[in-house]
């Protein structure tokens, strides 16, 4: 609810989002409803990103397939989001994942301070986008429930899909591919990174 610019981050996002022909319906998950006076819908927030997902899909308040953003995303534009959608939709993955080089990144905001994971020549940082195409991507979300404790902090994030790509990781041998390939194995499903070219 903190504003940029005068306007509320979460009003912002869900100007953008409301724009889109391909979004039907907008879902908020929140913690106080009387706070979401906007033209979305409340879903009771849990104890994190990954449940609150959850909970919405199961309780019927969102349905397959979904695009999952943040409240705090004030500079979300629409052809971000476009972009995404058309990468995504065009895959024959199960969950999307928006990631942005260092480069694009650093090159439009030199001073940002990110979290970048580097994957063999490759050193990227999440945009806040996911597309959850269908109930395999639950899985997913079952998983990023404990990922999303241990985001911050690379080795044991790749740590969590096992000793292969562990080790890969620290000899500097796991490119973006293998590690999307790595994961989906170990969660039954196919996950694909989705390189943004905006920062």
């Amino acid at each position: 609810l903190l504003p940029v610019g005068g306007v509320p981050m979460l009003d912002r996002v869900i100007a953008t989002l409301r724009g889109r022909a391909r979004i039907a319906r907008i879902a908020v998950s929140i913690e106080d409803e009387a706070a979401l006076e906007r033209h979305a819908d409340y879903v009771a927030s849990q104890e994190s990103a990954a449940s609150s997902a959850l909970y919405a899909i199961n309780t019927g308040a969102v349905r397959l397939p979904l695009l999952i953003t943040t409240a705090d995303h004030p500079l979300l534009t629409g052809q971000m989001i476009e972009h995404f959608l058309d990468v995504s939709l065009r895959s024959d993955c199960d969950l999307a994942v928006g990631l942005a080089t260092a480069g694009t990144i650093l090159s439009a905001y030199p001073d940002s301070k990110r979290t970048f994971l580097t994957f063999g020549s490759d050193r990227v940082s999440g945009c806040n986008l996911f597309a959850v195409k269908n109930e395999r991507a639950l899985m997913a979300l079952e998983q990023w429930r404990y990922l999303d404790t241990v985001r911050k902090k690379p080795w044991r994030l790749v740590g969590a899909f096992g000793p292969v790509a562990l080790s890969r990781f620290a000899l500097g041998a796991l490119d973006l591919q293998t590690a999307f390939a790595i994961a989906s194995k170990r969660l039954g499903l196919v996950a694909e990174p989705v390189l943004m070219p905006f920062a």
